[in-house]
């Protein structure tokens, strides 16, 4: 990821928090090896849930970070995926940066409305003619709604991965973008940037 200078100071307790009882658990996993009779297979799965819960938290953080330069209104962003996240309602939402997208999208419908996070939620309302497809969020506005996104091919691990989720990276491969993607099936929210996915905290 490239390098910003971010300061959301409760995000950053976590993750020095996460980072700490990772460091923890590590150096028990060093006592435990030096130890003839100890067994290190019991310290993994908590080491591994450790990391999950970084990458998410640490994710959580940069997500803001990142929004921050490009539209003031990143706090209704996220507020709009924490409530769709809590009723399962699919979204795919594209934030503008330096590369024009406009030849990289198939356009949908134009909206050009100041951006809130209640607009965006009854966009993706299920039934609304404009839920399915990306929004695009330009600096404060929200540009059109039911935009058409460029697919990857590329696989997460062995998942197989949905319609939007596979927009968001194509998207994020071909442009600076940053694409929020939450899935209707588990609730879970992701962002795409630079051709990666990153889970990120909704409660």
């Amino acid at each position: 990821m490239e390098h910003v200078n971010c300061d959301t100071s409760l995000l950053k307790q976590e993750l020095r928090a996460e980072l700490l009882a990772i460091s923890t658990a590590m150096q028990k996993s060093i006592d435990v090896l030096e130890n003839e009779n100890g067994c290190l297979l019991g310290t993994f799965e908590q080491i591994r849930s450790r990391f999950n819960t970084l990458e998410t938290v640490a994710a959580s953080f940069y997500l803001q970070c990142y929004l921050a330069p490009y539209t003031e209104k990143y706090a209704d962003v996220s507020l709009a995926v924490q409530h769709l996240a809590e009723r399962r309602q699919g979204a795919l939402i594209v934030v503008e940066r330096n590369d024009s997208l406009g030849a990289l999208l198939q356009a949908g419908i134009p909206i050009g409305a100041w951006l809130s996070h209640s607009l965006l939620e009854s966009i993706f309302f299920p039934g609304s003619p404009l839920h399915d497809g990306a929004v695009l969020v330009r600096e404060n506005q929200i540009v059109s709604a039911a935009n058409v996104l460029p697919l990857s091919h590329v696989a997460v691990g062995e998942k197989k991965l949905g319609t939007r989720h596979r927009a968001a990276i194509g998207l994020s491969e071909v442009s600076d973008a940053l694409i929020i993607v939450v899935s209707e099936e588990t609730g879970k929210a992701s962002f795409a940037l630079q051709g990666n996915l990153y889970p990120i905290i909704t409660h």
